[in-house]
């Protein structure tokens, strides 16, 4: 597309990595095929055990086409992503969490992700963004020097601002509210 990398539907998947905002995704129920890519591109996925998952493409005649050669190599080993894109098997909650695909596996996902939603909120938001910039943009990066450059760079912009000190002082009881850009 004009503003992403690749065509409409690759973008669905893949511009949530640009918002400065952590992504959650709750499954239950049934996520095949595009739906689970979908969820694959949040920042974090929560499932209950029962949940069926399948990369449900090699089905049709088809490939995943919506970032998953992006997402799934970050999440599972090649071997794992291949045998479940070739024979499309469906799996549980469970065993997409012993697979890495999912964050965690708990009976309500709605309310896990509500909870984690409410421990980032109480955090700054300039280092919950500068957080998830420094892994998105250092996960597959192998040289070493380019990553903690990264680490360096976004540090010495949260150093010394407004967020920063409030965060500082919540820790000593002081509660100052954030300041959200």
């Amino acid at each position: 597309g004009d503003d992403g990398l690749g065509n409409l539907a690759q973008d669905v998947c893949y511009l949530w990595r640009k918002l400065p905002v952590p992504v959650i995704a709750v499954l239950h129920g049934y996520c095949f095929g595009g739906g689970l890519q979908i969820a694959l591109g949040a920042d974090f996925r929560f499932a209950t055990p029962d949940c069926k998952l399948s990369i449900m493409e090699s089905r049709w005649g088809l490939i995943p086409d919506m970032s998953a050669s992006i997402v799934l190599r970050e999440l599972v080993r090649m071997d794992v992503a291949k045998e479940l894109t070739m024979t499309g098997r469906i799996i549980s909650g469970s065993e997409a969490e012993s697979l890495g695909l999912v964050t965690r596996c708990v009976d309500d996902p709605m309310e896990e992700a509500m909870k984690v939603a409410r421990e980032i909120t109480a955090r700054s938001p300039d280092s919950v963004a500068a957080s998830k910039e420094l892994f998105q943009s250092t996960w597959m990066v192998e040289d070493d020097a380019t990553c903690l450059e990264k680490e360096t760079t976004l540090q010495l912009k949260l150093i010394g601002t407004w967020n920063q000190a409030a965060a500082a002082g919540s820790q000593f009881g002081i509660n100052l509210p954030y300041w959200n850009k």
